[in-house]
């Protein structure tokens, strides 16, 4: 697998996301992606119970251990690269986490807007 070039939504190199737990479509920490990452899990978020709560309703429960697939589950406060598609659901229902822009892949733009995104981001000045 190819990755995409590892930039973030300032065209600045990626930074880490999360590695405890490890996170990433590749798990290598990073919001990474590629052509067969076709979730584009590229949003950087600290994760709110809200969100958690939201995912699960709607058929992907983050919260439940599946140690079958090396998961360990995940709770509120840790971060996590979500898929840029359910990140903008839960935007609409207003129900997004928290985004890390400078941990957050630049292909998350081809989703979601910056506009958007700012409007959520942890890492401001």
């Amino acid at each position: 697998m190819t990755q995409a070039e590892s930039l973030n939504v300032f065209a600045e190199p990626l930074e880490t996301c999360g590695t405890d737990p490890v996170t990433g479509f590749f798990r290598d920490g990073c919001c990474n992606t590629s052509k067969q990452d076709l979730g584009s899990h590229t949003v950087c978020v600290e994760l709110s119970q809200e969100f958690l709560e939201f995912s699960r309703s709607r058929g992907n429960d983050l919260m439940t251990p599946m140690p079958q697939f090396d998961f360990p589950g995940l709770s509120a406060g840790q971060r996590w690269c979500l898929c840029a598609t359910r990140w903008l659901e839960a935007h609409k229902e207003s129900k997004a986490p928290r985004v890390y822009l400078r941990r957050t892949h630049s292909r998350a733009l081809e989703t979601v807007p910056m506009e958007i995104l700012r409007g959520y981001a942890l890492d401001l000045s």
